[in-house]
């Protein structure tokens, strides 16, 4: 079956990147849109909607798709938490895969950085640092608040233990909390490492995005699977079968 996508953001990075990779993925962009279009007019010739735009947006082309019944897939970034309550309300009505970062790679990073932080004891010490091109907007990226709520999940710790970058005379470092340090410069696509740093060793769990390819694959992957699901909020350790793996 050849999905026939509505891409909303088609004029920014990934939705370029989008675009030039549609035809190696079984899909077909059917309209193209960004700020300023009506998608209205054409969402009724589309199976899903790809979402990659401005944060502000997501919630109107998903108004749309409740109207519609279109499943989408969200790769924006940077939503409030006024618009990530929104989002998950319209999930009551279709289905939606939502997440900060589609590569295969990264959503294995994850499951290893949730897996970790059961399996180490609170004395090995969390710390993510990621990188990111100088024209990035929002911060940390999606995948870095992806990476703190596996950590949160694992050792049940609350919003008050995420600690972000340190400075001046501060208090020693607790074991219940998560560092996180957002850099940014030059043209760098995306790095993510999450650091475990405990007596007398230290784990590191690192990805290295080469290039914007990585995450068209796993956009397209998530919208062939999204395509026959219930209404929901879905993520990409479901798209890979991950999410109640048992190891």
């Amino acid at each position: 079956m050849i999905l026939k996508v509505l891409l909303n953001g088609s004029k920014g990075r990934m939705g370029q990147t989008i675009t030039a990779a549609a035809a190696m993925y079984n899909a077909r962009i059917q309209a193209a849109i960004d700020i300023d279009d009506d998608p209205a007019n054409v969402i009724q010739d589309c199976d899903i909607i790809i979402d990659f735009s401005f944060h502000k947006a997501t919630c109107e082309i998903l108004k749309l798709a409740k109207t519609f019944e279109k499943p989408v897939v969200i790769g924006t970034t940077g939503h409030s938490e006024d618009e990530q309550k929104r989002i998950a309300e319209f999930s009551h009505s279709i289905p939606i895969v939502i997440t900060g970062n589609f590569s295969i790679g990264v959503n294995l990073l994850f499951y290893l950085t949730s897996i970790s932080s059961k399996i180490l004891e609170n004395n090995y010490h969390p710390e993510i640092v990621e990188i990111h091109h100088c024209h990035k907007k929002d911060a940390p990226s999606g995948t870095a608040r992806n990476l703190i709520e596996m950590i949160q999940e694992s050792r049940n710790l609350g919003p008050e233990c995420v600690r972000h970058g340190r400075q001046g005379t501060i208090d020693e470092r607790i074991h219940d909390e998560i560092g996180v340090h957002s850099l940014r410069g030059g043209e760098e696509i995306g790095e993510h490492k999450v650091i475990f740093s405990g007596p007398g060793e230290r784990i590191e769990l690192v990805h290295r995005a080469g290039s914007r390819q990585v995450f068209a694959e796993g956009a397209f992957k998530a919208a062939h699977w999204l395509i026959d699901k219930y209404p929901g909020t879905y993520n990409m350790l479901d798209v890979l079968g991950l999410k109640n793996r048992k190891d």
